[in-house]
């Protein structure tokens, strides 16, 4: 066998380890720069689901949660609430049902919410992005004698009901929005996630 002969096992033993060192080599360097892309910690915790609890909301209080750096509402509706939400004439309303409103389906009925007793909205008005004040007060002397209690923009006098509907005449085009949202249990709530997202 002369010296100039070639080896054919030898030649794709070297070509087989010389492919694998490049892919390690080539994968080690993509690992970095594919991470590089990804977004952070801090902006998936941003806009991931927030676990809220709820046990020790009382009946006509309001807490305010962050989600997507936006204010979230949890409002526990009293009954008396309820019952003058029942009472607000659907004619006063812009979109009393809440066909162009931003909702899930769960929450597309009058009391735009999965349980009554809890109302969940993002607290932006639809107008300018000012954030309304809870207005529980029945009939005040600066909203009237119409006034069943519920929300008030401070910028420009958009007025909301304590489902969120806004009403007509006023600037804002839409109700306010309802977030994505489940029950865990009597006591805990998620914020950015439900049935359909999960």
């Amino acid at each position: 066998m002369s010296n100039d002969a070639v080896d054919p096992a030898r030649r794709r033993l070297l070509a087989g380890t010389a492919g694998a060192v490049g892919g390690v080599g080539l994968a080690t360097m993509a690992v970095p720069f594919i991470s590089s892309m990804q977004p952070s910690a801090r902006t998936q915790a941003a806009g991931g689901p927030v676990e809220v609890d709820i046990s020790k909301l009382a009946p006509g209080e309001l807490m305010v949660i962050e989600w997507r750096r936006r204010p979230v509402w949890v409002l526990r509706r009293t009954q008396e609430e309820l019952d003058n939400l029942a009472k607000v004439s659907t004619d006063a309303l812009r979109d009393p049902e809440s066909h162009e409103s931003e909702q899930p389906a769960y929450a597309r009925n009058a009391d735009r919410s999965i349980k009554p007793e809890y109302l969940v909205l993002i607290g932006v008005c639809t107008h300018l992005g000012c954030s309304p004040k809870y207005r529980p007060d029945v009939a005040p002397a600066d909203l009237g004698a119409d006034w069943k209690g519920g929300f008030l923009c401070p910028c420009h006098g958009g007025r909301y009901d304590l489902a969120g509907r806004v009403f007509k005449g006023v600037p804002p085009p839409l109700n306010l929005a309802v977030p994505p949202h489940k029950y865990l249990s009597d006591t805990r709530l998620v914020i950015g996630e439900d049935q359909e997202t999960a």
